[in-house]
This record gives C-alpha cells, structure tokens and sequence, in this order.
C-alpha cells in the first residue's frame, strides 16, 4: 500500500490486517475515539501534576499511534513519558502542542481513508 499521508503510514496496519478491510476500519475507528481522550487527558493530567497518570498515558498513545506507523510521534510521546518520569515538566507543554498537531492531522487523514474502505 503506498503511502499518500502525510501523517500516517498503513503498511503495518495492512500487514497485521491481512489486508481484511473490516478490521482495518475497527482499529482505525478504535483510534479516532482514543485521540481525543489522549490529548484530553495528558493537557489535564499535566495541569494537575498528575505526572505518573501523564507518563502512563503517553505511554497508552504511543502504541497506538505506532499502529500506523507515526514514528516521530511515537518518538515524542516516549519522550513525554520520560520526561513525566523524570519530573521535568517544564519542558513538556511544546511537545504536547506538537503531539496533538500531529493526531489532529492523523484523525483528518484516517477519518477520510474510512470513507473509502
């Protein structure tokens, strides 16, 4: 499947999908209900200075998002994780705004792959 995203890759969700539309369309609408939530809960869980319930949520979002193969916002995510872990919050808030850049630009691509499945 090539890739015409600029956000997300499906590769690896045509890989483990064994091409079966339907599941496709299950985890990728799994995904459009969870993106909301995890942008949600880490702008409050940072806000409250619930760092561990920040860290565990990064972590949550990171595998899904490396569902479809969105590397870099994997990789800020597990950045987010450790930074929570480490309790250096200050530096969280930019890349926060940067992982719900990326999801709002994944749930467009996602939302208009599903009208064609």
């Amino acid at each position: 499947m090539s890739n015409r995203f600029e956000y997300v890759n499906l590769n690896y969700l045509e890989e483990i999908s064994g091409g079966d539309t339907g599941f496709q369309k299950e985890l990728i609408e799994i995904f459009l209900k969870q993106v909301p939530d995890f942008v949600s809960n880490m702008n409050r869980f940072l806000t409250n200075k619930e760092i561990s319930d920040l860290a565990k949520e990064a972590h949550t979002a990171k595998s899904s998002v490396l569902i479809f193969m969105m590397d870099e916002t994997g990789k800020t995510l597990k950045q987010i994780q450790n930074l929570a872990e480490s309790n250096k919050t200050d530096e969280i808030p930019p890349l926060l705004t940067e992982v719900a850049h990326s999801l709002e630009g994944a749930t467009k691509e996602l939302s208009g792959y599903l009208t064609e499945l």
